[in-house]
């Protein structure tokens, strides 16, 4: 277990533009509290704030909006970085056994803190693993272990996922003509405009392997209720296919440690960018397979990927080649502490809201009239929470698992 992911690379160094593209992608996230669909529903003719608040929503099922990135992009990230820190603790002579034993706690850690956070505010533990933090948990000691495996190898890992997902939920029975819907929180008219017909209703909502999966696997834990469907109609099985989407963050971060022009690392990102959507995009459009992020579809590895790819390269252009490092700083800030940013995201929200009324005033986010309130609370709620990332990094305060 002694391989690096290619014979052709170098001693690692960190790459600002990773972190860029994590802090932008931790900026999307924490920026939910822009509240831009409030914004489009006071401004209803506003074009402009309709397109803002759809690529600041998730897609019902089939298709993708920059929102629906946010996951991939982390979970390919988690593979690219994982790529730089195999690579330096080989380099300092760190034996594997203390290695693998770091990988178990942190995924350990990871899926810990997905399900502390989602159970904030209930009256018991919320066992659910379909989220961020625990689909990568559960995932990422096979990630670990193939990080340590050649470059094609790491290609046939991820084309078995893919390929084996496909074909499990391809085989799984589809539902029949008087399965009952909306016992699984699925309406005659979601059915209507979103629902799937003929071979890709293998992969409709809640009525799929990983529904069936959860079916059995939730109600395992204790519950103030039997488990019976996720009202998104996410699954914990997503951790599979998801597991092939960090396997492309690491084959990408193999490919920026590799050897040659920084340009050609460049087109090996872009080629492979476009590949992804072409082929995602096209097994959706042949009905092979929907593009479907809620479960994590084959079709939605690839297309996703095609995009981290994409910005990958776009990020890895900017800051480490064109000399863009100090413009990327405040999305470094983020990035370079991705997990507090996570928890501050979903735990300080309201406190920071409620401080804000308590000492500048009830109305003091309707300073620019009621209809802009939900932008201008968002946006002195945001700088806060860069304010406070800010103050950890001028520290040297990072939050790790």
């Amino acid at each position: 277990m002694s391989r690096t992911t290619a014979e052709t690379q170098v001693t690692p160094v960190r790459l600002a533009s990773i972190d860029a593209y994590r802090g932008f992608v931790m900026f999307l996230m924490m920026a939910e509290v822009l509240h831009l669909g409030r914004m489009a529903a006071n401004f209803p003719e506003s074009s402009f704030w309709r397109f803002l608040a759809h690529h600041q929503s998730h897609i019902e099922w089939v298709g993708c909006t920059l929102h629906d990135l946010i996951q991939p992009s982390f979970s390919f990230l988690v593979g690219t970085a994982l790529a730089f820190s195999v690579a330096n603790r080989q380099a300092r002579g760190q034996p594997f056994g203390p290695m693998l034993g770091h990988a178990i706690w942190r995924a350990f850690a990871l899926s810990a803190l997905g399900i502390f956070l989602r159970s904030v505010g209930r009256e018991q533990t919320n066992y659910t693993f379909e989220d961020t933090l625990t689909q990568i948990g559960l995932g990422y000691v096979p990630l670990f272990l193939i990080g340590f495996r050649p470059r094609r190898e790491q290609w046939i890992a991820a084309g078995v996922l893919i390929v084996g997902t496909w074909a499990a939920f391809a085989l799984y029975p589809l539902p029949a003509p008087t399965f009952d819907y909306a016992a699984v929180g699925v309406s005659a008219e979601w059915l209507k405009e979103h629902g799937l017909q003929g071979f890709a209703a293998h992969w409709q909502k809640n009525s799929n392997l990983a529904w069936a999966a959860d079916v059995w696997f939730l109600n395992l834990f204790p519950r103030a209720q039997a488990f019976v469907y996720n009202g998104g109609g996410y699954a914990t099985l997503s951790f599979v296919p998801t597991l092939a989407t960090m396997i492309l963050g690491l084959l990408a971060g193999g490919i920026l440690r590799s050897e040659g022009a920084p340009a050609k690392r460049l087109k090996h990102l872009l080629a492979l960018g476009i590949a992804g959507l072409l082929l995602g995009g096209l097994a959706g459009w042949l009905g092979v397979c929907p593009v479907v992020k809620r479960i994590w579809t084959p079709a939605w590895v690839l297309f996703s990927g095609g995009w981290c790819f994409l910005l990958m390269a776009g990020f890895y252009a900017a800051v480490d080649l064109w000399g863009g490092r100090s413009l990327a700083f405040p999305l470094v800030v983020i990035g370079m502490n991705s997990i507090a940013a996570y928890c501050i995201a979903h735990l300080w929200d309201g406190f920071i809201v409620g401080s804000f009324k308590t000492h500048l005033g009830q109305n003091v986010f309707q300073i620019l009239g009621p209809g802009l309130a939900p932008l201008v609370q968002g946006i002195l709620v945001l700088a806060v929470f860069w304010l406070i990332l800010y103050w950890m990094h001028r520290r040297r305060l990072f939050l790790r698992v």
